[in-house]
């Protein structure tokens, strides 16, 4: 028990830590604030959740004390609250259903155990995204007028240290860029949550404490119920006001989940390719150095889940081939 609380106190320092070097300003700061989550997610996975929350808990009552309660929320909300729930769901299992032997003679199958889906928890990691980013949102005002004032404000100050001349020019192109703030703050906070989740699976099943088997990632796929969700939220998007910027966010989050479902979808179109590495590596680099390519894997996300490209491609892969005729 000592141990398992050490454990717990150790990875909410570490996660503490990550968190409050944002505030040295130096550049290595932002990678540790974005991976902030996995030391408590390496807990969570390879000790339980329980061991998350104490190291979670204390960690946000340290970062209180010692920088106000702002950082306390902020912490458990962004930080502690996924790290928990994203490894709970990692663990979360249930008995399969009973399979019936053909004959009487056979025996009793045992039942398996099903694992919670990836497409599910994909789910969650886009909702914890898009609530980080509404409250982060929330803090520079409670309207949507206060809201991009504050942002415009804060990007032509950073204008104005960096180059004080292009500062007076570059209105049209800083309006720009508060419009699409908040999608872009909900992307990167899909992203950095995966990223994490997947690291800390990773660690653990390298150290051996991953108690459940790795999961067939190429199968993953959101409920049917997301596409309707998609739908209405990029319905209100066009509404105005602060609800315009929550459905933006919110369509963000998803249509970054539907990429990564397209990734999915892609690993499983090209499993009959010989130059399979070459074409996935090639995809991988043009997202990561362009970025605007995503939008590919979102319409193969999409289409996937209106069309069934991979339950098709798989069951044509099942099938025995045709027997030659004389």
């Amino acid at each position: 028990m000592m141990a398992f609380g050490l454990i717990a106190l150790i990875a909410g320092a570490a996660s503490a830590l990550m968190f409050a070097s944002i505030v040295s300003g130096a550049l290595i700061s932002l990678v540790l604030f974005y991976l902030a989550p996995l030391p408590l997610m390496v807990a969570s996975i390879g000790w339980g959740p329980l061991c998350a929350s104490i190291g979670g808990i204390g960690a946000a009552i340290g970062l209180g004390a010692l920088f106000g309660v702002p950082y306390c929320i902020a912490f458990a909300v962004t930080v502690a609250l996924p790290a928990w729930w994203l490894g709970h769901l990692a663990l979360l299992s249930r008995p399969a259903a009973s399979i019936t032997p053909a004959a009487a003679t056979e025996p009793p199958v045992e039942p398996g155990i099903e694992w919670y889906p990836v497409g599910r928890i994909l789910l969650w990691i886009a909702g914890f995204a898009t609530l980080t980013t509404i409250a982060a949102l929330l803090t520079l005002g409670t309207d949507a007028d206060s809201i991009i004032d504050t942002l415009r404000r804060g990007l032509m100050r950073i204008l104005r240290a960096t180059d004080p001349q292009a500062a007076g020019e570059a209105g049209p192109f800083v309006d720009a860029l508060v419009r699409i703030a908040p999608a872009a703050a909900t992307i990167v906070a899909m992203m950095t949550l995966t990223l994490n989740l997947w690291l800390s699976a990773k660690v653990t099943a390298t150290s051996g404490r991953l108690r459940r088997p790795w999961p067939d990632l190429m199968t993953a796929e959101l409920p049917p119920m997301t596409l309707v969700a998609l739908c209405v939220a990029l319905a209100f998007c066009f509404t105005g006001g602060l609800l315009a910027i929550v459905a933006q966010i919110t369509a963000a989050a998803l249509m970054m989940a539907y990429a990564l479902t397209g990734f999915a979808v892609l690993h499983t179109l090209t499993l009959a390719l010989k130059s399979r590495t070459f074409w996935l590596g090639s995809t991988y680099a043009v997202v990561v150095v362009f970025g605007w390519p995503v939008i590919a894997m979102v319409i193969l996300g999409l289409a996937d889940a209106v069309f069934g490209f991979r339950e098709r491609f798989l069951r044509s892969r099942q099938q025995p081939p045709p027997l030659p005729t004389s």
